[in-house]
């Protein structure tokens, strides 16, 4: 059987080296990219059967070309982002256009083996779809479910269904913050406070928008 292919895109040249030496070892074929340009080409050459995305990057960062990739429907292999500055919105940002998961640098050793063998074992089963482009409420809900990862702490966990939920509702209501305050059994002011903490940011009208 034929080594798994894993791309790995990394501006940082020691961590590219670190992880191709890692996954190496391990079995698989590894190919290196600096920056998403170099990404670009590899992708428009072949298919990897994964790829390792930093976020952080100059000119296009990881999650700008994972939208690429679904525009031009290149996001055909699982994807897997990497960060050193990692954020709970940023996961859930990463993981709503289609990575498959997330992993915070510097990458503990098992915890990148893990991920990348469930990656690669699963593959891509299902289309991926550009954000945002209307799915049914059920749908889109069990998009959004699927970055969950089990493995994750408890508190993250919930921090990240959190923050898909009351993003779906306020998408729902159109911004209508005390329709969405309805729907989550929540105060106003408990609402806001809720939000706050978890980094979602209202566009004004939303933010002033008392209509029930």
């Amino acid at each position: 059987m034929a080594a798994r292919e894993i791309l790995i895109v990394d501006d940082e040249v020691g961590i590219r080296e670190l992880l191709s030496e890692i996954l190496f070892d391990e079995g698989y074929k590894v190919h290196l990219a600096e920056n998403a340009a170099q990404a670009r080409e590899f992708r428009s050459r072949q298919e990897p059967d994964l790829v390792l995305l930093d976020i952080w990057m100059p000119d296009t960062d990881g999650v700008s070309l994972l939208k690429e990739w679904v525009a031009q429907g290149l996001l055909t292999m699982p994807v897997v982002m990497m960060s050193g500055h990692g954020t709970i919105e940023t996961a859930v940002e990463a993981t709503r256009i289609g990575a498959v998961d997330f992993l915070e640098k510097p990458v503990a050793l098992q915890k990148l083996l893990d991920t990348v063998a469930r990656a690669v074992q699963k593959g891509m089963p299902h289309p991926q779809q550009q954000p945002d482009t209307g799915q049914s409420e059920t749908g889109a809900g069990a998009a959004d479910c699927s970055m969950l990862s089990l493995d994750l702490p408890l508190r993250e966990a919930h921090d990240i269904f959190d923050t898909l939920y009351f993003n779906h509702h306020v998408r729902q209501e159109g911004g209508n913050m005390a329709r969405v305050a309805q729907k989550a059994g929540l105060e106003r002011t408990h609402l806001y406070r809720k939000l706050k903490q978890l980094g979602i940011k209202l566009a004004k009208k939303e933010a002033d928008d008392d209509q029930p």
